[in-house]
C-alpha cells in the first residue's frame, strides 16, 4: 500500500508526529514513508527475519511503529503489538508464546520493562530501540537504536532486496498480518489471529459506508495502536490518503485536540464522558441570559439532530434558521472550546456510551458515530449512519457482515463475515468455544437486532445475579453514572449479594472546587471522600441518575476512593476496562463493610 499511495500522492504529507525534545511537529510525506518502509523491510531481512515469523512491537504510538508494521508485511512476517504500559510478566507471556526473536521497544519505560523480563525470554535475539534518548543498560550487547537498524537496510545487498521483493510478491490474502492480544479481563491473554484478507475486507466495507471521508481529512491518532480500533482505523486512514497526526503521550490529548483540530478522531467513551462533564461544568457556572442561551441552543440542536437529521427527515425551514442562529451563537463556541469545530466523523466504540451523553454531544453538533466491534471481528460490526441512527442502538450493521441473535443462549450476538478472525493463536480449545458448529462467531455480548440496527443489552460474562435471583448488567449502571462531573470511575458490585453497591472514584478537581464553594474543611483528598456532606451530595446525584433503573438494579450503598483505579495495580486492563475480580479482591474490606 505505501508504494501505490506514494505514486499517487508523492510529496504530500501523510503523517505528522511531534519531536518532544523541541516540541515541534515533524511532517512526513508519502515518498518518505514509502522509503522508510522499504528500508525497514530490507533491515529486517538483513537480521534474519523469516516468512510468517512473529515479531513484537512494544511502544507507544509512533511513526516507526507504523513503518515497522509495513516493513514486516513486505517480508510476510506477522506483527504482535504490546501495550506500552504492559508489565514484565505480560510481555514475557506474549513474547514466549509467539516465539519472537525480534523485539522493537519505544522509550525508556518499555526498555526498562524488557530488561526486567529478558532473563525469562531466551529466544529473543535482536532488540531495536526507537528512541535515541534511551539509556542502555551496562552489558547490553543485543540492542541497537532504530537509526542503526535502518542503516542495515540502506546498505542491504541486491540479494537481500530481491528476496524482500520476492516475499512481497508471494504474499497471500490468508497470510497472518497481526496477532492482537486481548487485554485479559479474565484469564490469560489470547492472541487474535487477523489475516491480510480480514483487513482488506474491513477497509473495503468502511470505504462503502463512510462516504463522507476523503483525502482532505486529518485524523488524530490517540488510542494505542495496539488496540484494534485505532490500528484498523489508522490503516483505513492511510488507505484513504487521510493525514494521520500521531499523539504519543495520552496525557496531552486534550491540548493536542485543540492544537490539531482534527476532522476525524477515533476514541473510546471515556474521552467523551470527560468532554460531556467538562461542558456540563461550564454550563453550571453560567447565569442569566448566557445560561438561558446555552440551554436553548442545546435544545434546538437536539431537535435538529435527533428528531430530524437522525431519521433522514426534511428539516423545516424555521428549524433550519433557528439552528443556524444558535449554532453561531452557542454550539460552535462549545465545539471550538473542545477543539472539535472541524469535525466530520468521530467514531466511538470499545465500551458503552450513555444515551444522555450521546444525545448531548450530537445536540452540540459533534459528529459522534457510535459503533460496536471486537478484536475478533477486525473492529467494526455496526455503526451509526449519518442520517439514519437511533439512540439506544450501536447503529446499522456494516456491509458484508451478517448478524443473528442466539435466543437460546442469553440472546448472544453472533457474527459471520470475512472480517472474523482465524482463531486464537495456539489455543484451539478456546477457539472452538467461540464458534458455533455452523461457523458463527460468539461475541459474548447480548443484544437485539431489529430493522438492521443492533443494540447491546449487556456483556454476558459481566452479568451477575444477586442473592435474590435478579440479574444485573453492571456496565449499563456504570455508563449511566460515568457522565456525572463528580464521578471519574465506577465499579458496580453485587454478585450473590442482597443488593447492589459500588466502588466510586470521584473527580478530584470538581470535588475540591465544590468543597471550597460549600466551605467544607479538608486538608487531603482522603478527608474529602470521608466527609458526610460529600457522601450525601454524591448519594443525591446517584439517586437522580439511576431513576430509570429498576429498584433491584439501583446502587444502595457506595464507597468513595481517594485514588483512581490503575493498570499498575491490575484494576484496569490496557484498554481501561475494569478487572472486576481484582477490584473485588483489593477492596474486599470496603465491600464487606457495605454489606455488614
Amino acid at each position: 500500500m505505501p508504494g501505490r499511495q506514494a505514486q499517487k500522492y508523492g510529496e504530500r504529507e501523510i503523517i505528522r508526529h511531534k519531536d518532544y525534545a523541541t516540541n515541534e511537529w515533524i511532517s512526513v510525506s508519502w515518498n518518505e514513508f514509502h522509503s522508510l518502509v522499504d528500508t525497514a523491510a530490507y533491515a529486517l531481512a538483513q537480521i534474519g527475519i523469516k516468512e510468517k515469523e512473529n515479531i513484537i512491537t512494544f511502544t507507544q504510538n509512533a511513526l516507526y511503529g507504523l513503518v515497522t508494521d509495513f516493513g514486516s508485511f513486505r517480508n510476510r512476517a506477522v506483527v504482535a503489538p504490546l501495550y506500552a504500559t504492559s508489565s514484565p510478566d505480560q510481555i514475557t507471556y506474549i513474547i514466549n508464546e509467539t516465539e519472537a526473536r525480534i523485539l522493537f521497544v519505544g522509550e525508556q519505560t518499555q526498555y526498562n520493562v524488557w530488561m526486567e523480563a529478558r532473563e525469562n525470554c531466551p529466544l529473543v535475539e535482536h532488540i531495536v530501540i526507537f528512541d535515541r534518548q534511551v539509556q542502555r543498560a551496562e552489558g547490553d550487547t543485543t540492542s541497537m537504536y532504530y537509526d542503526e537498524f535502518l542503516a542495515l537496510g540502506k546498505n542491504a545487498s541486491d540479494e537481500i532486496k530481491n528476496e524482500v521483493d520476492r516475499r512481497t510478491r508471494s504474499a497471500r490474502p490468508e497470510d497472518l498480518a497481526t496477532l492482537i492480544y486481548t487485554s485479559g479481563t479474565t484469564g490469560e491473554p489470547k492472541g487474535v489471529m487477523l489475516s491480510h484478507s480480514n483487513y482488506d475486507i474491513i477497509m473495503r466495507i468502511h470505504e462503502q459506508r463512510l462516504t463522507m471521508i476523503d483525502d482532505e481529512d486529518i485524523s488524530l491518532s490517540f488510542l494505542p495502536m495496539t488496540h484494534i480500533f485505532e490500528r484498523a482505523w489508522s490503516y483505513f486512514c492511510l488507505t484513504m490518503g487521510v493525514r494521520v497526526v500521531i499523539n504519543r503521550d495520552p496525557k496531552t490529548i486534550a491540548a493536542t485536540v485543540k492544537e490539531v483540530r482534527p476532522t476525524l478522531l477515533c476514541n473510546v467513551p471515556r474521552f467523551w464522558e470527560k468532554v460531556y462533564a467538562g461542558v456540563q461544568d461550564f454550563i453550571a457556572k453560567q447565569k442569566g441570559v448566557k445560561a438561558a442561551l446555552i440551554k436553548q441552543g442545546i435544545k434546538v440542536g437536539g431537535k435538529y439532530y435527533l428528531q430530524y437529521k437522525s431519521q433522514g427527515r426534511n428539516i423545516p425551514l424555521w428549524l433550519n434558521l433557528e439552528y443556524k442562529l444558535f449554532d453561531k451563537l452557542v454550539l460552535s463556541k462549545i465545539r471550538q472550546t473542545v477543539g472539535v469545530d472541524r469535525g466530520v466523523l468521530f467514531p466511538v466504540a470499545g465500551a458503552p456510551l450513555g444515551d444522555a451523553i450521546n444525545e448531548f454531544l450530537l445536540s452540540c453538533g459533534m459528529p459522534i458515530t457510535y459503533g460496536y466491534g471486537l478484536s475478533e471481528t477486525t473492529a467494526t460490526v455496526s455503526c451509526f449512519l449519518p442520517n439514519d441512527y437511533k439512540i439506544g442502538t450501536v447503529g446499522t450493521v456494516m456491509p458484508e457482515i451478517e448478524v443473528r441473535i442466539d435466543t437460546e443462549n442469553n440472546n448472544e450476538i453472533l457474527v459471520k463475515s470475512g472480517t472474523v478472525m482465524q482463531g486464537y493463536y495456539k489455543k484451539p480449545e478456546e477457539t472452538a468455544k467461540v464458534f458455533t458448529e455452523d461457523g458463527w462467531f460468539r461475541t459474548g455480548d447480548a443484544g437485539t437486532y431489529v430493522d438492521g440496527k443492533l443494540s447491546i443489552t449487556e456483556r454476558i460474562k459481566d452479568l451477575f445475579k444477586t442473592s435474590n435471583g435478579k440479574y444485573i448488567a453492571p456496565q449499563a449502571i456504570e455508563s449511566c453514572l460515568g457522565g456525572d462531573r463528580f464521578i471519574e470511575q465506577v465499579a458496580v458490585i453485587g454478585d450473590q449479594q442482597k443488593y447492589v453497591t459500588a466502588i466510586i472514584v470521584p473527580a478530584y478537581e470538581a470535588l475540591t472546587e465544590y468543597a471550597r464553594k460549600m466551605q467544607i474543611q479538608f486538608h487531603t483528598f482522603e478527608d474529602l471522600v470521608r466527609n458526610q456532606e460529600i457522601y450525601k451530595m454524591i448519594e443525591g446525584r446517584i439517586a437522580e441518575l439511576q431513576k430509570g433503573f429498576a429498584a433491584f438494579e439501583q446502587i444502595k450503598k457506595f464507597t468513595l476512593l481517594p485514588h483512581a483505579f490503575t493498570m499498575e495495580r491490575g484494576e484496569l486492563t490496557n484498554t481501561l476496562k475494569l478487572r472486576r475480580s481484582i477490584i473485588n479482591k483489593i477492596y474486599k474490606k470496603e465491600i464487606e463493610l457495605m454489606y455488614s
